[in-house]
């Protein structure tokens, strides 16, 4: 969350903002207005994306991802909710918290739908036993899994990362779980991983084994893959009847210097020469499970995703890599819920060039456009590159870190500031 509320606007806007707020509109051009009670609507012309907010919302959805590092989906949704209501106690909210496949994804897929979570013992990326989450959606059919949840990276102390041994076993067991369920679908997340073997472990829980030449179990872990020689086994068969999907937003090959070894590696502990062995290793399990599954993943587009979990869930489970924006839209069923909205509210911590490209703020401000919908955000701050979204459909902007507030305070009092910056901005619709 960076940033502070003093006054932006484009050259192109007419009057001040509120005193003391930091508001980021685009131009006027509101159409026409009508009156329904206490509840006005203002209406644009289809062709036109950029102009300021104007009247108040009768039916708001409210649709954040995570502050990460301070407040997550949900909370930031709850807190965007109750800054709304104290100024529009009338509105109708839907609080609809989105994550793009990384850590909370489970949380606000199950709260977006009414689901469940359901909590199972898996083993950590050091095979250490674990309580972890997973979730059954409200549709009762689809199930949604965070590798973070079992192979994620803060589940060990900075002295204990090191992918040459670390497993995606409890991810596997997961997976498993779902399945045992019931679920006709499956969504994994696969960000935050603290792994890189490729999924190998992973598919050990899901029952294969991955032999040296003289026939004996390797041991878990990336490393070990160098000595791989053939797999025996098989795939569970309670995960014949779900479609496995994966939200991917990486597109890295698996191998090379823009493989998964070398792009992740470093933030999970690996030096240059683990870098090149773990590459070496990744290779040689290429080698034996294209051989082994008739098929190549190492250059599937994301196959590099998740220590090469990606090429892991292709191989073992054919899964299909999806965008993680596009994956949770549709899980949520975002284009039905904003369906005669009169407004979409979005949010993150930063807004900055990626929130405008190809990431899950994008995919939102794009489905409300199509949809007719007027968006806005609630951010912790902006950085060089935001602007891009004034240009795609956001209209206003609001910030909730004051100027001057160190980051390390922004980030403690994360919940009270977005709740603030919400009610400037149904402050400024109530007075339009």
């Amino acid at each position: 969350m960076l940033g502070g509320r003093r006054s932006l606007e484009s050259a192109d806007q007419a009057g001040p903002t509120a005193a003391g707020s930091r508001s980021i509109q685009a131009v006027s051009l509101s159409l026409e207005t009508r009156v329904t009670g206490q509840v006005y609507f203002c209406w644009r012309s289809r062709s036109v994306n950029a102009y300021t907010l104007g009247g108040i919302p009768y039916r708001v959805v409210i649709a954040p991802q995570s502050f990460k590092g301070s407040a997550d989906a949900v909370a930031v949704a709850a807190a965007i909710a109750r800054g709304f209501r104290r100024i529009l106690p009338d509105a109708q909210l839907d609080e609809l918290p989105l994550a793009d496949g990384g850590e909370g994804t489970v949380h606000a897929l199950v709260r977006a739908t009414n689901g469940s979570i359901r909590t199972s013992r898996v083993h950590d990326p050091l095979l250490r036993e674990i309580d972890a989450e997973w979730g059954i959606l409200g549709d009762g059919k689809t199930a949604v899994v965070e590798m973070a949840a079992a192979s994620g990276l803060p589940l060990l102390r900075e002295s204990e990362r090191d992918p040459r041994v670390t497993s995606t076993r409890g991810t596997g067991e997961l997976i498993l779980e779902a399945a045992a369920s019931g679920a006709h679908r499956i969504v994994i997340g696969i960000g935050g991983s603290a792994t890189n073997d490729g999924g190998a472990g992973m598919a050990r829980a899901l029952g294969y084994r991955f032999l040296d030449r003289a026939g004996q179990d390797l041991p878990e872990g990336g490393a070990a893959l160098r000595r791989l020689h053939h797999l025996e086994g098989q795939t569970d068969p309670r995960l014949i009847r779900p479609a496995i999907e994966v939200a991917c937003d990486v597109r890295n090959p698996l191998l090379g210097p823009e493989g998964a070894s070398a792009i992740y590696g470093p933030q999970k502990g690996a030096t240059p020469a683990m870098i090149a062995e773990l590459d070496a290793a990744l290779e040689t399990f290429a080698d034996v499970i294209e051989a082994f599954v008739g098929r190549n993943v190492r250059d599937v587009p994301g196959a590099g995703a998740a220590g090469g979990l990606g090429a892991g869930l292709v191989a073992f489970l054919d899964a299909r890599l999806r965008s993680g924006a596009e994956l949770v839209l549709d899980a949520a069923k975002f284009a039905s819920r904003i369906k005669g909205a009169d407004l979409v509210i979005t949010g993150e911590g930063r807004a900055d060039a990626q929130s405008a490209y190809g990431k899950l703020t994008q995919a939102v401000t794009h489905a409300a456009r199509d949809a007719g919908v007027r968006a806005a955000m609630v951010v912790g701050g902006t950085a060089p590159g935001y602007e891009a979204l004034l240009q795609q459909g956001i209209e206003t902007i609001e910030v909730s870190t004051p100027d001057g507030m160190p980051l390390a305070e922004a980030m403690r009092n994360a919940e009270p500031l977005i709740e603030e910056a919400a009610a400037r901005l149904a402050t400024k619709l109530r007075g339009r």
